[in-house]
């Protein structure tokens, strides 16, 4: 817990070294007053220093703390390109702070790899016929890949991300799902679920959602392993100033022979053994809140219903390259190859 990492600043230097020890190798004070406002913070070498100079350690904290620590301001413009920065100088824990520099939390790059400000929402209603018999009793998100089901390591992602609130759209043997989602759930990771009453399509039950906290929102499908860098999207999606985002996954093909190109009959140039790329929808997104606006209710709505939409409303949608592991669980062949693939790709970074 956070919290651990908090000491008053009138506590003396002896039982700041107990906190430290008991820390570990997460072994860092920060110094607040009585409101939790941040004064400073404490490491072994900030102790080790004072008690060279001839400090006691019957002394308060404050005479060996650093005075001038990092931190973060939720919600503050620079929030995100900074936490990068901290993270890249190898900071290890950073506290995040109101405008009041009031301690609400802190990240702990060990634990986590960033904090994003979205939610997300999974789409999990379908039946995956092409699975069946495996998918006869148990929803195709819960199938296990490894030694977990296949929409946990969706959710593993997002707390890696530091993203704090997910919905799940159930249909297909919702209770199994509702039952997940409240069996996994932590204070620190939230999780609902919706339930469609017929098949809504692979966006239109997002509409069932009255409320949403955050500006942006990530829409996935269930059966999805990948190591998609969430940050990586979000910061694309937010400076190219999109409406829309796709996770778009790259295929080339290669022509093994010459290939004309042709005009009223008349070759007009030879390319050889040329090589085509292709992108195709990745099941993943990120959007615009006020493009929920834009979505019927209460309908069957598919992701490329939405986007044909998007671009008749001239709105902008972005692509964002996946060059990474990637695969929708789909067929048979991919549930073997995704059991096969566990055992040596590191999935959800």
């Amino acid at each position: 817990m956070w919290q651990n990492h908090l000491i008053q600043k009138e506590t003396s230097i002896k039982i700041a070294l107990e906190k430290l020890d008991e820390l570990a190798q997460d072994a860092l004070l920060f110094v607040v007053d009585n409101e939790n406002k941040l004064i400073g913070s404490i490491t072994d070498g900030d102790v080790r220093r004072g008690l060279i100079k001839g400090i006691s350690i019957d002394e308060e904290v404050l005479s060996v703390a650093n005075l001038n620590p990092k931190f973060l301001v939720k919600n503050s413009k620079d929030f995100l390109p900074l936490l990068i920065d901290y993270r890249e100088n190898k900071l290890k824990i950073v506290p995040i702070v109101t405008d009041g520099k009031k301690i609400i939390d802190c990240i702990n790059f060990r634990l986590k790899k960033t904090i994003l400000p979205i939610e997300c929402v999974i789409m999990a209603g379908g039946k995956g016929e092409r699975l069946k018999p495996l998918t006869n009793s148990i929803p195709k998100p819960l199938l296990p890949v490894g030694d977990k089901p296949i929409i946990e390591y969706l959710i593993d992602s997002f707390k890696n991300h530091g993203i704090s609130k997910c919905w799940i759209s159930i249909n297909y043997l919702g209770e199994q799902l509702e039952k997940f989602a409240k069996d996994f759930q932590t204070n620190n990771f939230i999780i609902n679920t919706i339930r469609e009453d017929f098949p809504m399509g692979t966006i239109g039950s997002i509409k069932l959602i009255e409320k949403f906290e955050e500006d942006v929102i990530l829409l996935c499908n269930s059966d999805l392993l990948n190591n998609v860098n969430l940050e990586a999207f979000y910061l694309d999606f937010i400076n190219s100033d999109a409406d829309f985002s796709v996770v778009t996954i790259p295929y080339t093909v290669n022509i093994p022979y010459a290939v004309m190109e042709i005009q009223a009959e008349i070759i007009t140039n030879i390319k050889e053994k040329p090589s085509f790329t292709y992108y195709s929808n990745g099941g993943m997104y990120l959007l615009k809140k006020k493009l929920l606006e834009i979505i019927p209710n209460k309908i069957q709505f598919s992701a490329t219903d939405f986007m044909e939409k998007i671009i008749t409303n001239k709105l902008k949608i972005k692509s964002f390259t996946h060059n990474g592991y990637w695969l929708d669980i789909g067929k048979h062949e991919d549930y073997q190859r995704a059991n096969e693939d566990i055992k040596t790709i590191q999935i959800n970074l």
